[in-house]
């Protein structure tokens, strides 16, 4: 499994035609595909290509709304 630094993370930022990952608990997530994410965005609250175990820690939904691909581990 590839290993992302939090820098090589932040390239992943889902403009420009470039793909949105983000970590969660130390692993990687490609949500390019999930409509929630429009130009690596999170209906103006989250931003693609960051680690949002924080923030996800204190969203109105749980887990389950990571069921897109696991492309990665961070490190």
């Amino acid at each position: 499994m590839k290993e992302f630094t939090l820098e090589e993370l932040k390239q992943f930022d889902g403009r420009e035609g470039r793909s949105a990952y983000v970590a969660y608990k130390g692993m990687v997530y490609d949500m390019t595909e999930s409509s929630m994410w429009v130009d690596g965005d999170h209906e103006g609250m989250h931003a693609a290509g960051a680690d949002l175990t924080v923030d996800h820690d204190d969203a109105p939904h749980d887990e389950h709304v990571l069921d897109f691909p696991e492309v990665g581990k961070l490190v």
